[in-house]
């Protein structure tokens, strides 16, 4: 992880000598549009999908992905649900053949103490304690371009929230505009439901679906979906297909008091272990995973910032 960083770094003062020297310098080297390669393994075969980025649509968000993946967060987790319109992964691995949550929060915590901060935006109410989450830059959280550069369309990569509906409880979120419009006052009061996204991501597989825009931030595109993307999905459906009509991926879940439940269902503020920002008991859907033959993220890297 260590390593990721400092290359990170050398890739960012090689650029600013090369190109635009101590203007880039000052400006941290940012691009509008930077670029990630996603490589997914399935069945003993890499597949390699580059995704564009905007930061115009959703900048915090943005930087919050390549942090995880500078970190190395996503590097051997693997998708735990996929249908006709989803490709969803960033927070589980395998292991002993069950599904098992990646603990994102003691993850960013510990790689702090070893390395850098994650930039931090949202708070509890006292301002100053970081929830370690990220702001909701879409139309229901208030936040967000008017006209975006990409929606919920065939290759849309897509920060996942946990669930906008059942977290009604005020955290502070710091403004895009630094408060320039808010008397100074540099974040506002705002909703956790729609401010608690996490590491989970997915890939948008349908044609189209832009009332999804209204809750869920785009955060880019694949690059070449019909090239990288469209041979994992028909490794999959070819795969899947062979196992015949009684066999195909498996559905797993934890039982609680509450019913079942899975990664990012998150405990009330003010509660005694919220610091953890753990399970609630709230029932969730069943996810459909492939464990006898997963679809593996073996690494998220950043080829422009």
């Amino acid at each position: 992880m260590k390593k990721k960083f400092v290359r990170r770094i050398a890739a960012m003062l090689a650029s600013a000598v090369i190109g635009t020297g101590a203007v880039c310098m000052f400006a941290a080297c940012t691009s509008d549009h930077p670029e990630v390669t996603i490589t997914y393994t399935f069945n003993g075969k890499a597949y390699e999908v580059s995704y564009i980025l905007s930061r115009e649509d959703a900048p915090e968000t943005v930087r919050h992905f390549i942090e995880l993946a500078d970190a190395g967060f996503y590097d051997g987790t693997v998708i735990h649900n996929y249908d006709a319109s989803f490709l969803s992964g960033g927070g589980y691995t395998i292991e002993n053949g069950d599904l098992v949550e990646k603990d994102y929060f003691a993850f960013v915590k510990q790689y702090e103490e070893e390395n850098d901060p994650f930039t931090q935006t949202v708070f509890k109410t006292d301002k100053t304690t970081p929830l370690y989450t990220v702001v909701g830059e879409f139309e229901k959280a208030g936040r967000g371009p008017e006209s975006r550069e990409n929606r919920h369309a065939k290759g849309a990569l897509v920060m996942d929230y946990n669930d906008c509906g059942k977290f009604n409880y005020d955290v502070y979120v710091e403004r895009a505009d630094g408060g320039d419009a808010n008397e100074g006052d540099k974040a506002d009061t705002k909703k956790y439901a729609y401010n608690s996204a996490t590491s989970l991501f997915y890939t948008y597989l349908g044609t189209s679906d832009y009332t999804r825009d209204q809750s869920y931030a785009v955060f880019g595109m694949a690059k070449d979906f019909d090239g990288e993307m469209q041979p994992l999905l028909d490794a999959i459906a070819e795969y899947t297909e062979s196992l015949g009509e009684d066999k195909t991926f498996t559905v797993t879940y934890e039982e609680y008091p509450g019913g079942r439940i899975y990664l990012n269902q998150l405990v009330q503020p003010g509660d005694d272990d919220f610091d953890d920002l753990r399970r609630s008991g709230i029932e969730a859907s069943d996810y459909d995973i492939p464990l006898d033959m997963p679809i593996y993220v073996t690494s998220v890297s950043v080829e422009k910032y």
